[in-house]
């Protein structure tokens, strides 16, 4: 697999737009005319997850309805939209020698995404990578292996009916977890690999992997409410921060407050809270401004809950609270609500991590938020791709010399 797919990226990174945008379409409308298929190997896989036992959540994710195989076909449709990055030229200029010199925008090659649960993946990774120009290798979770064999079969059809290599997009077809250890462990073959799902899977791959990984651990995110914020901007920034999604990496996990606005704001905030049945876990101070907040452990500074559980500490000023987050911050997204300009430049260039926001909730860190159409993932590593990882992001540039008949004296 990983030579075919080799092989098949010098022909994607050549294939123009049009071509592109034409296998995505095909893409489409396979999916389209399979539905019934994809309807049959899913409800087998949906069958066999209920006989393993998986719960609720799992099985959601799993689950191909109607609307979600309108989803996979409208998410093709907005990546053929997308303008292609592949081959743009930047920063071309001329040096006193006369040779042109600039940077061009290439596909990274072979990139292998290894996922849990939802099937509707498959199709979300294959569509960016093959805009992006690049050969991708899949390595769905094993619960949703019918689901996938049903997706690929529709990829490939696309592929086929484009005149492009039907291994631009392969689909590992085993359950076997050692498919995952050859994966990561072929530099020859694949570039990069882009890990999707949780924790678990996440180490194992940053600890095995002999392959550069684009990925992030945790989304231990926070909101800090500054003594100079608009108080009703703080409120619904803050509740729409952990309210609006639980189990989304972008989710604000630990709240802070300065003291000298804490008293005013967190009874209203602890309320509204509550009545959304979030538990909430303080410090000695927040519990004093309300005595129904539970005691926080110090794991609680660290804890991405991804459920209705939200840490809550008051910190003397904008300096505490930038302690805090250096110290538990995950590097993924971090936002301050004020209304001071000074104190939001600084925030914005002293706080590290992928997204950096000012007086909005940190549910926009979102590749479709941020104008990308879609994204693969959201990356806190610092070389190559960081945040939201959309089309560019599974490029790379390589320097360009334009010249005539230069030779260097």
């Amino acid at each position: 697999m990983g030579r075919a797919a080799r092989e098949a990226s010098r022909t994607m990174a050549r294939a123009d737009t049009e071509v592109k945008n034409r296998a995505l379409a095909a893409i489409a409308a396979e999916l389209e005319a399979n539905r019934i298929e994809l309807a049959k190997a899913n409800a087998a896989d949906m069958q066999a997850g209920r006989e393993r036992g998986l719960d609720a959540a799992l099985l959601d994710r799993l689950e191909l309805n109607d609307e979600r195989i309108d989803g996979m076909i409208e998410g093709l449709i907005q990546v053929a939209d997308l303008p292609d990055p592949v081959g743009e030229i930047e920063d071309l200029c001329y040096r006193p020698s006369g040779i042109q010199v600039g940077k061009m925008r290439v596909p990274l090659g072979v990139v292998g995404i290894i996922y849990e649960s939802r099937p509707n993946v498959t199709i979300d990774a294959a569509s960016l990578c093959l805009k992006s120009g690049n050969a991708t290798i899949l390595r769905g979770g094993s619960e949703a292996l019918q689901s996938n064999r049903a997706i690929a079969a529709c990829i490939s059809a696309g592929l086929r009916e484009a005149g492009l290599p039907q291994t631009a997009v392969q689909v590992v077809d085993t359950s076997d977890r050692a498919a995952v250890g050859a994966l990561i462990t072929m530099p020859d073959y694949v570039d990069v690999i882009v890990p999707r799902g949780g924790t678990g899977l996440i180490e194992r791959v940053s600890r095995e992997a002999s392959v550069p990984v684009i990925k992030h651990l945790h989304g231990v995110c926070h909101v800090y409410i500054d003594d100079l914020a608009d108080e009703q901007k703080a409120f619904e920034i803050a509740l729409n921060a952990k309210t609006h999604r639980y189990g989304v990496c972008n989710a604000m996990e630990t709240l802070l407050v300065a003291e000298a606005i804490a008293g005013k704001i967190l009874p209203r905030l602890a309320e509204a809270y509550t009545l959304k049945g979030v538990e909430l876990r303080g410090c000695e101070r927040s519990r004093e401004i309300w005595p129904q907040i539970n005691v926080a452990s110090d794991s609680d500074w660290s804890e991405e809950y991804l459920a209705p559980i939200l840490a809550i500490r008051v910190v003397a000023d904008m300096d505490g609270a930038m302690d805090h987050i250096a110290r538990y911050g995950s590097g993924h997204t971090e936002a301050i609500v004020t209304q001071d300009y000074s104190r939001s430049r600084r925030f914005l260039a002293e706080v590290d991590a992928s997204s950096v926001i000012i007086n909005a909730s940190t549910r926009f860190a979102d590749g479709f938020e941020y104008g990308l159409g879609a994204e693969i993932g959201i990356s806190t590593d610092k070389i190559h791709a960081r945040g939201p990882v959309g089309l560019e992001g599974l490029t790379s540039q390589k320097w360009i010399v334009l010249g005539d008949g230069h030779i260097r004296r």
